[in-house]
């Protein structure tokens, strides 16, 4: 069995160890980092630069997952490679999105039939790209499934770094609240789907508990012994536009889907048991 991953960045490297046990050859594309895809186990293919050789893999792979993220022009993988997807006969072909695509809720909850109004530059590309997935699917009998991701954390990816150098900020938005996913959570999910195709179905993939960022960083204080940054109220922080925009869109993002459709039980059902993890699997 072979799997392509278009765009192997940190998501796809907690998968591939996963389908290497299962028996699965795994290539995947990286811009500039081929060491690190080929320390999870996959085979790395330069793109842009070997594009002969990612077509040909995608001609034979049994499984596609697309993890490259779209831009203002548009999906990168479809601008270069839609007329070589439109002829592969994979199994089962996956596409990481963003729970970002649902906008502004005001902290209510949201579900997979939720009405897609991002309010983001970045959730109306993802909408576009969803679209424009979909409507490939549609046309040429893909077996396409769609994965909302929440905001991603895991061992190197997380809040301890940024407490530990005393650059960790408590922004205090009130009502805010954001749904997060661990990478090793994402891994099980996208295999659990690869093992039981669906075409055309869509997941929400996040955790039990949506909860305040300002709450993740006074954990992560906590595990590591270090002072408490102090709060700072949104309305007046000094913050950068892109740092502000995160705070855009508050909304409590439902799981049940992949629980009843596809039998996942998360490892980490909320940040206390990922960060808790995190330490001690790596002390920092």
């Amino acid at each position: 069995m072979k799997a392509l991953v278009l765009g192997h960045g940190y998501s796809a490297g907690f998968l591939t160890p996963r389908l290497v046990a299962q028996g699965w050859q795994v290539t995947g594309t990286t811009r500039d980092a081929p060491d690190r895809v080929a320390a999870s186990g996959a085979t790395p293919l330069l793109w842009p630069g070997q594009g002969d050789q990612v077509r040909a893999q995608i001609a034979k792979a049994d499984a596609i997952l697309v993890c490259a993220a779209p831009a203002a022009q548009g999906d990168p993988v479809l601008a270069d490679f839609a007329a070589d997807l439109a002829r592969a006969t994979p199994r089962w072909l996956g596409y990481l999105s963003t729970t970002g695509v649902y906008g502004d809720h005001a902290g209510a909850w949201v579900d997979e039939t939720t009405p897609l109004t991002p309010s983001t530059r970045r959730g109306r590309e993802r909408v576009a790209a969803e679209t424009a997935w979909q409507r490939l699917a549609a046309d040429h009998d893909l077996p396409l499934h769609i994965f909302r991701l929440a905001g991603i954390y895991g061992p190197g990816r997380g809040p301890f770094a940024k407490v530990r150098e005393g650059t960790a900020r408590r922004i205090v938005k009130p009502g805010q609240v954001f749904s997060r996913i661990h990478a090793e959570d994402i891994a099980q999910v996208l295999l659990a789907s690869i093992n039981a195709p669906d075409p055309g179905a869509v997941y929400n993939v996040c955790d039990d508990d949506p909860a305040p960022p300002e709450d993740v960083i006074a954990l992560a204080a906590e595990l590591l012994g270090a002072p408490l940054p102090p709060a700072e109220d949104f309305a007046t922080a000094q913050m950068t536009p892109m740092a502000r925009s995160f705070y855009a869109e508050s909304k409590r993002v439902r799981n049940g889907r992949i629980k009843e459709r596809l039998g996942v039980r998360l490892i980490h059902p909320d940040y206390r048991s990922g960060l808790r993890a995190m330490m001690a699997e790596q002390p920092l």
